[in-house]
């Protein structure tokens, strides 16, 4: 006999799983509540702190003016990774949308199952093209691109070699795979050298870097470690989020600012910065390792292929890209207007001349106060501190995009000088 439940409307049915769902009682075991309260004591050390990570409700698109919940002014954006204003371009977004009519919202599969249409690999070609590399792959994020890359391409016999400093991305890529490990100090060649002796005695030796530093805005030597790769016969692995799209004379990245596009074996790289702000990453590189790279890569392997309307978006930014360099040669511009200022003002910037400003600090409170009263102001950024920098170097981190007016930069440049002198950090 069906039960009085089963016989209800279905509408009716659905609002009572809902409200059933929203508020679930249970009783906890020792081991959660136990759990739950070494958790909350943990959090409560991290408010204590200052180390605390607040999460602004941004309400509108992502621009270089937007406004937050709760804050009815436009407030402008100094904080975003959308080095070249195109996360709200309007061909971008008309592609997205576009694609989204075309070839749907997402797969439901994974890419060697029913998860690849013809944007997938128009835009594949596109990067590989870019880049002057014979192919790539498509992942869902960099961080999965470095999750895939070092487990599938090295094993035990191997060794890597990566900066102190990379990306926490390349770091725990590197966690995953079973080759020899070295690290070498930060940007230190020397280091990098006596390193790649010891390695000798490994059968292939890879050099993991970021073409440049998202923490500090300060570019990998690829000409000196490009030479150490060659002299000890290992090959050149480069992280390119915060440089692909605005960095070198056409925006292809640090390989082309230091003119090394041919003496770098393998990039990786993310959609989800300068090129359209949504989200995806990707390697290019030699076509045997992509190949290798798509049959046994476990992150490209076990998710879901990237959704029609990103892939849309990041292939109409890399047409736009090819067409030309202007946006590469404003954000240059923007970057120089920014750090001569502050640097005029009395501040301590990090970093070579990139659109990564950030801007030293030390103390955690005070960065993330400093940041607080910019909002005040009408400034957006973020106080940096640990675990994302080490513990005694937070940084209020500014980004400097394409979309930025000159006004704009001139005005959070006079926002951290009257901020500054109020919190005596500069006189």
């Amino acid at each position: 006999m069906a039960t009085a439940l089963q016989k209800l409307p279905q509408l009716l049915l659905r609002q009572y799983n809902l409200a059933s769902c929203q508020c679930l009682a249970r009783n906890l075991s020792d081991g959660e509540k136990k759990l739950l309260d070494q958790v909350n004591e943990e959090l409560s050390n991290i408010r204590e702190s200052g180390l605390w990570k607040f999460e602004r409700v941004i309400t509108t698109k992502q621009d270089s003016h937007v406004k937050v919940q709760n804050d009815d002014r436009r407030i402008l954006n100094f904080c975003a990774n959308n080095y070249l204003g195109l996360s709200s371009h309007p061909e971008v977004i008309a592609a997205g949308q576009k694609a989204l009519t075309d070839y749907g919202a997402g797969l439901s599969s994974v890419r060697f199952i029913c998860g690849t249409q013809t944007i997938h690999k128009e835009l594949e070609e596109k990067i590989s093209k870019f880049h002057g590399r014979e192919d790539a792959i498509l992942y869902a994020s960099c961080f999965d691109a470095n999750a895939g890359i070092f487990e599938t391409v090295l094993n035990a016999e191997d060794a890597i070699l990566s900066d102190e400093l990379n990306h926490a991305s390349i770091i725990d890529g590197i966690r995953l795979c079973k080759a020899n490990k070295y690290r070498y100090k930060h940007l230190d060649m020397r280091d990098l050298e006596e390193k790649l002796i010891d390695a000798q005695k490994c059968r292939h030796r890879m050099i993991a870097t970021d073409g440049v530093f998202s923490m500090d805005g300060d570019v990998a030597p690829l000409r000196d470690i490009c030479d150490l790769a060659e002299k000890y016969k290992a090959f050149v692995f480069i992280d390119e989020c915060h440089a692909t799209g605005f960095l070198g004379g056409t925006g292809r990245g640090t390989d082309e600012l230091l003119g090394v596009q041919s003496r770098v074996a393998i990039i990786n790289s993310t959609l989800g910065k300068a090129l359209g702000g949504a989200a995806g990453g990707y390697t290019t590189g030699p076509k045997p390792i992509i190949d290798l790279l798509r049959n046994r890569s476990r992150p490209y392997l076990f998710s879901n292929s990237l959704p029609p309307p990103v892939v849309g978006c990041a292939s109409r930014v890399f047409d736009i890209l090819t067409k030309s360099s202007g946006l590469v040669e404003n954000i240059s511009l923007k970057t120089e207007r920014f750090r001569g200022q502050m640097v005029k003002a009395g501040f301590k910037i990090l970093g070579n001349n990139h659109p990564i400003c950030p801007v030293f600090l030390e103390d955690a409170k005070l960065a993330s106060g400093m940041a607080e009263k910019l909002l005040q102001k009408g400034i957006y950024v973020i106080g940096f501190s640990y675990p994302v920098v080490p513990v005694g170097k937070a940084r209020i981190r500014v980004q400097i995009s394409a979309s930025h007016s000159n006004e704009d930069v001139d005005r959070a440049v006079e926002a951290f000088v009257e901020v500054g002198k109020e919190m005596g950090v500069i006189s």
